[in-house]
């Protein structure tokens, strides 16, 4: 019997706590790898010859070791920031736009309503690129600004050139350069203040037209995700995903079967991958694709089976 359930809301504190475990220890997976990577590509002598003006650095002991440890605090961090705000804006979504439908028959998940997934995820993601397009915006207006007002570029350069000793390449003079180039190559006179009213523009579409952008091409993306599997992966391999039931709607995810998961998102992004490679010329994608997708989300299923029952599982609403 299929049981179609819409996620009403996820719970903030299990599900942070859940991904941030997992990225970390793939972070740490990922460090070791290169790790192993880099003491073999320096023994055989290939990072010499790669990079001769390096001299005797060790690559495995200034930049492989400190991986160790960098790559999966990182991982962990950052995974907390990004998990936390993304399901509290799906929580926010959700009576507004209507959650994401799952059909399910027992574990398996046997269809992906296209709509629902697809605008609510489409959504999250334009609301990131406004925040990355309003910092980028915010460094990249002033910076504008200052390249095309004469004194204030002056005093940067007379600033540097005092505190180092050297002569500075005039920053005013190399945009006198290029607006004299801009000029003779149209054969339009570029007024002062030009590259100030481009940072404008460029801040406006950051902020503006990369959210459109995102939302567009993140709508595409994700609804091509959900027929890719509705009707071409189901028939080779379906998501399986056991719930228990807590209490009321609340549900947790006690259980994701690995092998089988990973086939089927692995197979949705191979098929992705043609898309993609077609498009850019990389007919190879969708190879690499697979593979790694495939070792993706079983390390992933690996993990929560094993974290679940020392750390909690997810906890979300579901009707």
């Amino acid at each position: 019997m299929i049981n179609t359930k819409e996620i009403k809301s996820v719970k903030l504190a299990s599900f942070t706590k859940m991904t941030a475990s997992i990225y970390g220890v793939l972070g740490f997976i990922a460090a070791l790898v290169m790790l192993i990577t880099l003491i073999i590509m320096q023994a055989v002598g290939v990072i010499p010859q790669l990079a001769p003006q390096l001299g005797q650095f060790n690559f495995v002991t200034g930049l492989g070791i400190p991986l160790l440890v960098l790559l999966p605090i990182g991982a962990f961090f950052i995974t907390i920031v990004v998990s936390l705000f993304s399901v509290m804006l799906y929580n926010a979504l959700v009576p507004r736009l209507g959650g994401i439908r799952l059909e399910l028959e027992g574990e398996d998940v046997v269809k992906i309503p296209v709509i629902s997934f697809s605008l609510i995820l489409s959504a999250i993601g334009a609301i990131w690129a406004f925040i990355v397009g309003l910092l980028m915006a915010a460094l990249v207006a002033p910076l504008f600004s200052v390249i095309s007002t004469p004194s204030i570029a002056s005093n940067i350069t007379d600033n540097l050139t005092n505190t180092t000793g050297a002569t500075v390449i005039s920053i005013s003079s190399i945009t006198t350069n290029i607006t004299t180039n801009l000029t003779n190559t149209t054969g339009t006179n570029i007024p002062d203040g030009t590259f100030g009213t481009a940072g404008i523009i460029l801040a406006l579409l950051l902020v503006i037209g990369l959210p459109i952008l995102a939302f567009v091409f993140g709508f595409i993306w994700n609804a091509l995700f959900a027929l890719f599997y509705n009707y071409l992966v189901t028939r080779v391999a379906k998501i399986k995903l056991k719930f228990a039931n807590m209490a009321g709607s609340l549900y947790e995810l006690k259980h994701i079967p690995v092998i089988p998961t990973a086939l089927a998102v692995a197979l949705i992004f191979t098929l992705l991958g043609i898309i993609s490679g077609i498009l850019d010329g990389n007919y190879g994608e969708f190879i690499t694709n697979f593979v790694f997708y495939f070792i993706e989300t079983a390390l992933f299923a690996f993990l929560y089976n094993y974290l679940a029952p020392k750390i909690g599982s997810i906890e979300i609403n579901m009707i």
